[in-house]
């Protein structure tokens, strides 16, 4: 006779007896490599709606007892997956939280529940340690005659920071994004203790109307090169030479980068594109909406006449991202024009703990550490 496994014995548990059997369990349960979702309350019927490219978005629960509902599915070893629930009452839908689940993630727009795979851990250089050195971060302002407004800036100074020393420079798009979201000041502070890094000045700007700033505007990349390298040159210890100078973004924060790159060559040398927005169109319409006619466009333009933005490149894109496609096809193009590139892929989608995840690679990729690989 055949042992049942966990999940079955959960399922012919909350069969017999409903809500009671799930008391003192963690859920979802993982097990191998399926995966159990359960609902609990009345309801005429449930979905799990998650944002995995290229599959059904919407997985219909069974009704295992009156009031809960179960869900299975497979769950690959090392993945990460953000979902809600999709619950109908009263026939209206809303979604929702996964109660039975306290696992979350955070961003601008939204909180969602996460289940991850039996060999998918947070990573322990993202998890902040007193015991190291830690950065400080200096709020200033910039008069911007390119947008004729004011913009804040962050920067990260990093520990025993001196006027005698310089340092190399990184500019991050979406940065309060990153502090907030992706842990970058813990990463930052976790790496150049450990020598995987050098010491360096981190400058996180923000936009205020990102969708248009990013989208391969010649108006940003000049706000880039003219404006805020100088004011940054004039007040802190940098290096000098495009080899020294970084900038880094995420979706339209890595079109910006890799637009402002091109549009003042032989300023910024190195790269770190995060699901960059490359789309592109070969044959017929994008179909992504209005917001993408001039990424589409500039992408486009790339495509036809490649020339090298950097000396060096890294790219991360999630597999289950409709961007993966976009991202694959940049990287032999960058290649063939004698930029040393790189693409790491990792299974998740667009989010931010997907970008913080890759943040150790990427970094000591652009400006590795005495200590880089030691310590694996």
């Amino acid at each position: 006779m055949t042992t049942p496994t966990r999940i079955e014995a959960v399922k012919d548990a909350i069969a017999d007896s409903g809500a009671a059997a799930l008391e003192g369990l963690e859920v979802p349960i993982v097990e191998g490599g399926r995966v159990l979702f359960v609902y609990e309350g009345r309801a005429e019927g449930v979905w799990l709606h998650h944002w995995i490219f290229g599959l059904e978005s919407a997985q219909e629960f069974l009704r295992t007892h009156p009031d809960v509902w179960t869900l299975e599915l497979e769950v690959q070893a090392a993945a990460r997956v953000e979902y809600k629930l999709e619950v109908q009452e009263n026939g209206e839908r809303k979604l929702i939280l996964d109660a039975l689940n306290p696992a979350v993630a955070r961003d601008p727009f939204a909180t969602n529940s996460v289940v991850t795979g039996p060999d998918y851990t947070t990573p322990w250089w993202a998890v902040e340690d007193r015991s190291r050195r830690q950065g400080v971060i200096l709020e200033r302002q910039l008069q911007s005659e390119v947008f004729d407004d004011v913009r804040p800036l962050s920067i990260y100074l990093p520990p025993r920071y001196r006027v005698t020393h310089r340092y190399p420079l990184l500019v991050v798009h979406d940065g309060l994004d990153y502090l907030r979201y992706a842990a970058f000041k813990t990463v930052v502070d976790n790496l150049i203790d450990l020598g995987e890094i050098p010491p360096m000045v981190v400058c996180f700007i923000q936009s205020p109307d990102r969708v248009h700033e990013y989208a391969a505007s010649g108006q940003h990349a000049d706000f880039l090169a003219t404006e805020l390298l100088p004011l940054l040159e004039d007040e802190f210890s940098l290096e000098a030479g495009p080899e020294n100078r970084a900038l880094m973004g995420a979706s339209f924060g890595g079109v910006a980068s890799l637009h402002a790159s091109l549009q003042h060559p032989g300023v910024f040398g190195r790269l770190l594109l995060q699901s960059g927005s490359f789309a592109f169109t070969d044959i017929g319409s994008h179909e992504r909406g209005p917001l993408f006619d001039p990424v589409v466009a500039f992408v486009n333009g790339y495509r036809r006449a490649p020339v090298k933005p950097a000396d060096r490149v890294f790219l991360s894109c999630g597999i289950y991202e409709s961007l993966i496609v976009y991202n694959r096809t940049l990287l032999p193009m960058l290649q063939s024009v004698g930029v040393d590139a790189t693409l790491v892929e990792a299974q998740d989608g667009h989010n931010w703990e997907n970008w913080r995840d890759r943040l150790r690679e990427g970094l000591s990729w652009l400006f590795p550490g005495h200590m880089w690989m030691v310590y694996e």
